[in-house]
């Protein structure tokens, strides 16, 4: 899956910034990183959402541990991938129907989120049990959410491209191509939101999420842990 924002939307994040800038190297536009994941998805769904954003995915050379799902309601449109332990229980507690999905619950979710302030994300994000990652777009405020589930079973990325769009993906190479050393391993067991308050961990609300610049031989520019977690890096 793949979601590509402009930057004058989501804010870019400092640390990407500055691993791109220690260590430059070749980068794409976001027009062509989406290009270029179509033409190597086939078949691929692509979704565009006026001039701010961009998704796709493909169910080619999908995991059946980790399936992936699109859905659009009111405005708001999500990427899912993977699959939720206790979504049946989600779905009675959020008045859902007995066929809905997981991508279907998580804009549910958001929505609960979005018009019930003040509601912690953390304490929505905390409830969805099972490995995922998703990125949700809501056209109306333009607001991005984006998560990794606490154990990070589900792969998921964010980097820069050449003209500052943010990319979120599961396609490390792909967005290595696009994004060169402006990228970094999306942190397990947090979320991204540029409406509230940009990196966080739900998983420990209380502890603050840092990030450091990596070795050189190292695939991805920057690094982002939660204290008191153990560091994960992708290496070649």
């Amino acid at each position: 899956m793949l979601g590509v924002f402009s930057g004058e939307v989501v804010e870019v994040p400092a640390e990407l910034v500055a691993a791109g800038s220690r260590t430059p190297s070749p980068k794409t536009r976001g027009s062509e990183l989406v290009s270029r994941f179509i033409g190597s998805s086939v078949p691929a769904v692509s979704i565009q959402i006026g001039a701010v954003g961009h998704l796709a995915y493909s169910h080619a050379n999908q995991s059946p541990f980790r399936p992936r799902s699109f859905a659009a309601k009111d405005d708001i449109f999500c990427l899912f991938e993977g699959v939720l332990d206790n979504l049946g229980r989600l779905k009675q507690q959020y008045g859902l129907s007995k066929t809905a999905n997981e991508v279907v619950l998580v804009i549910e979710a958001y929505k609960a989120l979005r018009d019930r302030a003040p509601y912690p994300p953390s304490f929505m994000l905390a409830h969805l049990t099972g490995n995922f990652a998703f990125v949700l777009f809501d056209k109306t405020t333009s607001s991005i959410l984006v998560a990794s589930d606490p154990d990070g079973k589900v792969p998921l990325f964010w980097g820069i491209t050449a003209d500052g769009c943010v990319a979120f993906g599961d396609n490390l190479d792909l967005l290595k191509g696009s994004c060169g050393k402006s990228l970094a391993p999306f942190p397990q067991g947090c979320f991204y939101s540029n409406t509230l308050g940009g990196l966080k961990s739900f998983e420990n609300p209380k502890n603050k999420v840092t990030a450091t610049l990596a070795n050189e031989e190292e695939i991805c520019g920057a690094t982002f842990t939660v204290e008191g977690s153990t560091v994960l890096t992708a290496t070649h």
